[in-house]
């Protein structure tokens, strides 16, 4: 059977073209591009040139990706609606073929149980999973925000997770999105945990998905401007799967949160810059424990040597 494929198109102003560009680049690094804003007829073979060339919008271009229907639609949307915000782009992300009012429910076509790690199902809330004897399952309603287990991010950051989760370990997600790595930290045996995460959206949705795995009592989520606004505790795990970039604004703060031999996994890291991230959270205190990658993905297990 032809493999069936998903066109994310972001439209953007010129000026945001190259950033844009860069965030989809994410996605996959075949690009097409539709950029009119330097065409010019010089009076001459217009009747040669197709009319909805020369009725294109100079002021904006389009980035698009193709990616398999199947392989994680859902994910891909979501990551790039955050990275857009984050970067400042203004974006206006298509899913070719689905109209927009139809994605709130559509979406959940491309969801289905994934196996992590050695144990870890996460399975969405709509669909039924007979779990094996030795699985621990996660129930997720990702809504729109980004960290479901699909990405590549997701998944190597809760393979670090499982092996560096010990009972009773106190663990806190920054950026947590659904709030899936301390949903499953807990239900690995740490406690307590706490998860924060700038977007709102992201808030509610983390409140929804700890509560549906019936992990009020070990969960807490709040709102926060990554550190800044987190309470100071001390913490023997610390997860954030964002980006390089945020990662290492964060890199000073971190050391603050962290119990003497602590761990941090840092994840969102796109392999270029992985070396960049050792070099500075290793000048902060820390020391690498493990790296693993996927694709361009790149994650990384710290220990914290300060005080």
């Amino acid at each position: 059977m032809d493999q069936e494929w998903t066109q994310l198109k972001a439209t953007v102003p010129i000026a945001q073209l190259d950033t844009a560009s860069a965030v989809m680049s994410v996605i996959s690094a075949q690009l097409m591009i539709e950029d009119y804003s330097d065409f010019s007829l010089n009076g001459m073979y217009g009747e040669l040139v197709d009319e909805t060339i020369l009725e294109a919008d100079r002021q904006h271009a389009a980035v698009s990706v193709y990616i398999p229907s199947d392989g994680g639609v859902a994910d891909a949307v979501a990551f790039l609606r955050q990275r857009f915000a984050d970067e400042g782009v203004d974006a206006q992300l298509e899913i070719v073929g689905l109209r927009e009012e139809d994605w709130a429910e559509n979406w959940k076509q491309y969801y289905k149980p994934i196996k992590l790690g050695q144990r870890l199902v996460i399975v969405p809330q709509w669909e039924k999973y007979d779990a094996a004897e030795d699985e621990v399952i996660i129930r997720m309603d990702p809504g729109m925000a980004f960290g479901t287990g699909t990405h590549e991010t997701t998944r190597l950051v809760l393979g670090l997770l499982e092996r560096y989760t010990t009972p009773g370990v106190k663990m806190l997600d920054v950026g947590c999105g659904t709030a899936i790595l301390a949903i499953c930290a807990a239900k690995l045996g740490a406690s307590p945990c706490a998860a924060y995460d700038i977007d709102p959206v992201a808030v509610k949705v983390a409140r929804e998905n700890v509560k549906d795995n019936a992990c009020e009592d070990i969960v807490t989520v709040g709102q926060s401007d990554l550190l800044r606004q987190v309470p100071k505790e001390k913490y023997g795990l610390v997860a954030a799967n964002i980006v390089a970039d945020i990662i290492l604004r964060m890199a000073p703060d971190i050391g603050a949160y962290m119990e003497k031999g602590g761990i941090l996994l840092a994840s969102g890291i796109i392999e270029p810059r992985a070396a960049e991230v050792e070099i500075e959270l290793c000048a902060r205190g820390f020391s690498v424990v493990e790296r693993a990658a996927e694709n361009d993905w790149c994650a990384l297990a710290l220990r914290w040597d300060g005080e």
